[in-house]
Formats: structure tokens, sequence, C-alpha cells
């Protein structure tokens, strides 16, 4: 146990190029990454890295174990899983993350097929509207909409949405077609966030990125209020373009100032078990990305 903690510290160590990043990666502190590693040179006898106060180097002893090391560590990573089956044949429970309104529309569907493909495998989902930590409460994939922090997860992109206003035809007969983001501020504004006291719609005109704040008549806490408010015709609303994908295709609403549309938002599904996953996982991630790149390339087109 002792020789296969010291190799894949020392693996660590010259991936990461630091003994406090490996230590972070490896979830221990920088003294025991350097314990493990010492002793690893003393059990060989030879000196695996140069150390000077601005960075960590392999020597040629090194270089020579590092190949040999990670081969080693993938091939044992490899017999556990296939010991187990998980890594073979995709089996057990499959858990996983996306915002509410996504995982009803598009996750679940997906999901339903993928487990008719499947019989040794089930699934839980968490469709929640907050960024949940896939690690911390035992998750196999996550699907996020949004720009990602740098981690150490995996991630495979998937797509894109933008943000749309909408409004329902009728509205718009009756108060006319705002030409300009600054139109906004004679109609009525239906704001899906609470927390927001002065909501700003971000928008693109001539190259550069334009603010406009707005002043809400009506303020609900979820964006599926605020669009069956528009649906309704009662006031604009703003949206990610799959939250009302559907109402936008069969007519019920209309986007407006689509010439202004600001940047393009990616989707991408999450994992943490990177090449050497689950067979579950690694089958679910290759089976929902083309089903949601079909998807994906539908809302753009809207």
């Amino acid at each position: 146990m002792d020789r296969f903690r010291e190799l894949s510290t020392f693996v660590a160590v010259a991936e990461e190029g630091a003994f406090n990043k490996a230590a972070r990666r490896l979830n221990l502190s920088p003294p025991v990454v350097t314990r493990l590693v010492t002793a690893l040179e003393s059990r060989i006898g030879a000196r695996l890295f140069t150390r000077t106060t601005r960075k960590v180097a392999l020597t040629d002893a090194g270089t020579r174990l590092l190949a040999d090391a990670a081969r080693v560590l993938q091939d044992l990573e490899a017999i556990e899983a296939s010991a187990a089956g998980a890594h073979q044949s995709p089996q057990g429970v499959l858990r996983i993350t996306a915002p509410v309104m996504f995982g009803h529309r598009y996750v679940l569907p997906i999901l339903r097929d993928f487990l008719d493909s499947h019989a040794a495998v089930s699934a839980t989902t968490l469709f929640v509207d907050r960024v949940v930590e896939i690690i911390d409460e035992g998750l196999d994939v996550a699907l996020r909409i949004g720009d990602l922090p740098d981690s150490s997860l995996t991630a495979r992109r998937v797509g894109f949405v933008r943000h749309v206003t909408v409004a329902a035809p009728s509205y718009l007969a009756a108060k006319g077609r705002p030409e300009t983001p600054r139109d906004l501020a004679r109609y009525r504004i239906v704001q899906a966030h609470p927390l927001q006291d002065s909501p700003r719609w971000s928008f693109v005109a001539g190259g550069k990125t334009r603010v406009v704040r707005l002043v809400p008549r009506l303020t609900t806490n979820n964006v599926a209020s605020s669009v069956e408010s528009a649906i309704a015709g009662w006031g604009l609303a703003r949206a990610l373009s799959y939250q009302v994908a559907d109402e936008l295709a069969d007519g019920r609403l209309v986007e407006i100032l689509r010439t202004f549309e600001d940047r393009e938002i990616p989707i991408h599904l999450v994992h943490a078990e990177g090449r050497l996953g689950a067979a579950k996982t690694r089958a679910f991630i290759d089976f929902a990305a083309q089903r949601l790149r079909t998807d994906a390339n539908r809302l753009a087109a809207l």
C-alpha cells in the first residue's frame, strides 16, 4: 500500500509541477506529499526531482520512472474496475443532476431511452437550479449551463443556449414592437429573479455589450412563472432559449430584439471519473452528448 501511495504521489507531483498542487489534488498535506516522494527516492536510490524555490522539475531518473509509473497506475485502476464489473459493462445506479427545466424537458427523455437500452442500469435525478458539487453529493454526471470554473472535473461541450427576450403576439399587437433595447423602458417587464432589486439585461450593439437597467412591474421567483405571464400577454420576459423553445415553436411567444442578443452560453456534461470512469458514466455521456447536440442545434435555430 505504501508503494502504491508513493508512486501515485510521485505521478501527481510530476503532472502538477508542484508539491502543493499535488497535495490539493490528492487531498493530502504538503508535508505528507514531500515525505512520500522522499521515501520513494530513498527506496530506489535516486533523486526524482530537482527542487528550487520557484519550480519542481523531473530528473532523468524521474522522467524514466514517470512513463512506467503512469502506465502501472492506469493498469491497476483498469484491473480493479474490471474485477468489479463496472468498467466493462454499464451497471449500477447512475446519478444525474441538471437545472430543473432543462432536466425535465431534455435530460429525462434521453435518460429514459438510455435505461431502455441498458437493463442493468437504474437512475436517480437531482434537478435543481443551483450548482451541485457532484463529488460531495455522490453524483456521477452533471449538466452545466454557463462558463465552467477551473477544476479537476472532465467536461464535454454539447451545445449552447442564449438569452431571449419574448412577448405574446397579442401584447406586441397592442403595444408595438421594440426596435432597440432602450425601448424596453416603455414596456411592462416581468422579472424572474426576485433577489435582484434592479434587474439588468445585457445586449450587444456595435460589437459592445450594453446593459439596460429595468424596473419590473412583476417579479417572480422562477422563470416558468415569468414565461407564463408573458404568454398571457401581460408583458415582456427574458429567459434562456431552451426555457421557451416550445412556446416560440408553436407561436405562443415571439422573440424580440434578436439582432441585439448577447453571447452564446455553453452547455457541458461534467463528470469526475475521467477516461477510466465506470461504464455506466461513460456510456451515458456518449449517448447523451449526441442527443443533446441535436437538441442544441434545434434550439440555436429558433
